[in-house]
């Protein structure tokens, strides 16, 4: 029988459900995965990518820090790779001069089943009170 290391409490990846999960780790790997009884949400349940999709974590092709294509809008001079300032400012940068020439309705934003509806409800949040734009969707409509 293997003794974890570590129990980290953290919610499910997938979906918006917000099931609770118990990520056992041992040596620096997640070796099992279990629903937490104490969630009213799912009671102990997980569905198979809740138990069992957990791989990706430790894949060796994993991204680890943010990679920006390189075109006449990019300022990384030295590859494709960036820390995550200056791939946030990029962005934020890119997305404020897109709205200041076009307008903000050229700027739509698409939001995820996989995160939480806290997620979705802030990126609504920026779309609609920093961007100025109602262009909000979600995935689960396509």
């Amino acid at each position: 029988m293997i003794i974890a290391d570590e129990i980290v409490q953290t919610t499910c990846p997938y979906c918006g459900v917000g099931c609770q999960v118990d990520l056992h780790v041992k040596d620096g790997l997640i070796y099992r995965v279990n629903g937490r009884f104490d969630n009213p949400v799912n009671h102990g349940n997980l569905c198979v990518k809740g138990r069992f999709g957990f791989d990706y974590v430790h894949a060796p092709d994993r991204l680890t820090t943010p990679l920006v294509r390189r075109d006449r809008h990019t300022p990384f001079a030295a590859g494709d790779r960036a820390s995550w300032p200056q791939a946030l400012d990029f962005v934020a940068g890119r997305l404020r001069a897109i709205r200041d020439t076009y307008g903000p309705d050229s700027i739509a934003f698409l939001t995820s089943a996989k995160c939480t509806n806290e997620e979705n409800y802030l990126l609504q949040k920026v779309a609609r009170a920093v961007v100025g734009t109602n262009n909000v969707d979600h995935c689960a409509r396509l």
